[in-house]
């Protein structure tokens, strides 16, 4: 019996536009992801003792689950922070746009 492909978002958050899209751009180029979302966010978080507010971009990469540590290795590797936000969650979807993940990311 064939195992089902299942799917995710990985979602990290950066300084910049321009940094959010490097990140993106090397994930669809290496076929990490299908599509990358970036989103400009204002960000208020606890760091080392102190409450602070930023502008960040979010970047919602969208994949396949058995994809998500080397996307997260990925990240780590060009991301600027010392402690950059990346989580990730298992989705569901349309079949049809589910499949086109896994033909690019394939």
């Amino acid at each position: 019996m064939r195992e089902q492909t299942m799917y995710s978002i990985v979602y990290s958050t950066t300084e910049s536009r321009d940094e959010a899209r490097k990140i993106a751009g090397e994930l669809v180029k290496s076929k990490l992801a299908a599509c990358v979302n970036i989103h400009h966010i204002d960000s208020i978080y606890s760091w080392e003792g102190q409450i602070e507010e930023d502008e960040e971009f979010a970047i919602s990469v969208k994949t396949t689950t058995s994809k998500v540590q080397k996307v997260t290795d990925r990240i780590k590797e060009m991301h600027s922070y010392e402690l950059p936000a990346i989580v990730s969650w298992e989705i569901s979807g349309d079949k049809e746009y589910l499949e086109w993940i896994s033909e690019i990311t394939d």
